[in-house]
């Protein structure tokens, strides 16, 4: 079978048996729910922990491939607050639309899809840009919303706030604590280098049904043209701000590779729940996630056409 297609397809499979086994009822909300904390509590940060205690600075020395992802990432989430200025609407409803323009699911979608097209090599690519959607973009929103919602602003109180939630974030603790290790010079004894791989194997096929799951869920309705906007910035405005950034920089092929796919990718679930978290309207931000998810099947396997080229 061509490549593209067994790289692909099984990961879009995996979303479509969440979906359907939501769609029967084999698993429901509780179900979903219960993977999710799996995935971002216990899977994903083995996955991430054990990638950087393994890496060395030269794995992550790519200067062009933090600058074209960061770029692309910061220029949608502007380009989104731009565009929406409509008189009454808060900043804080504004730093959560900018976050479905700008928030790749690199955690849940990336790092599988990316490991089955371009091998392990391009692991550190994918959690340097996991730790830019989850830790830079997602604290610059928190400040954003918390500046606007806080009665009586006060930057210590909204920094002091950002910082304790960037802290319990599993998926930035996580690769810091492996990078520290890796410091260190000393390779992760055996049972714990075992443990951390068994229970990051787990992160990509839970976190792929628990999309499908996700997606069966959403039930909100929202004004078509805001969310057809938030959805052409994710899946069309972004993958080319980073491609103009990528094509100027130095960086191996399979990391540039890489920087597409990953600005490529549909909304991820990290905007919802900010929005649920802080009380907002959230209509918006769930189609955002199911009809990006949903073409992405069309956009990303195209990309990965290309780029195979």
């Amino acid at each position: 079978m061509n490549p593209v297609i067994d790289a692909v397809l099984p990961v879009f499979a995996l979303i479509g048996v969440g979906y359907l086994a939501g769609a029967r009822g084999l698993l429901g909300p509780s179900v979903t729910d219960a993977l999710n904390l799996f995935v971002v509590w216990l899977a994903l940060p083995a996955l991430l922990f054990g990638a950087t205690a393994r890496m060395s600075f030269a794995d992550i020395d790519h200067p062009g491939f933090a600058l074209a992802t960061g770029a692309g990432i910061a220029l949608t989430f502007g380009l989104s607050m731009l565009l929406d200025r409509r008189p009454g609407k808060r900043l804080a409803d504004r730093a959560i639309e900018g976050l479905d323009a700008a928030y790749a699911n690199t955690g849940f979608l990336g790092i599988p899809l990316g490991l089955g097209l371009f091998g392990q090599g391009v692991l550190p690519a994918l959690v340097i840009s996991t730790l830019l959607t989850a830790c830079l973009l997602f604290g610059f929103a928190i400040v954003l919303i918390e500046v606007d919602l806080a009665t009586t602003p006060s930057l210590r109180r909204t920094f002091g706030k950002v910082g304790r939630s960037l802290c319990r974030n599993p998926l930035l603790a996580s690769p810091v604590a492996g990078g520290l290790w890796a410091a260190t010079g000393l390779p992760l004894p055996v049972p714990v280098d075992r443990f951390v791989a068994l229970l990051g194997a787990a992160a990509g096929p839970c976190a792929l049904v628990t999309i499908g799951l996700f997606l069966h869920g959403q039930r909100e309705r929202a004004d078509p043209r805001e969310v057809g906007r938030l959805v052409a910035l994710k899946l069309v405005a972004q993958p080319l701000l980073t491609l103009g950034f990528a094509w100027f920089v130095p960086m191996p092929k399979p990391w540039f590779d890489s920087a597409l796919l990953l600005a490529a990718l549909p909304t991820g679930t990290g905007p919802f729940m900010l929005a649920k978290l802080y009380e907002r309207e959230a209509a918006a931000t769930s189609r955002a996630i199911l009809l990006s998810t949903v073409l992405s099947v069309a956009t990303v396997s195209a990309l990965v056409v290309l780029i195979g080229r």
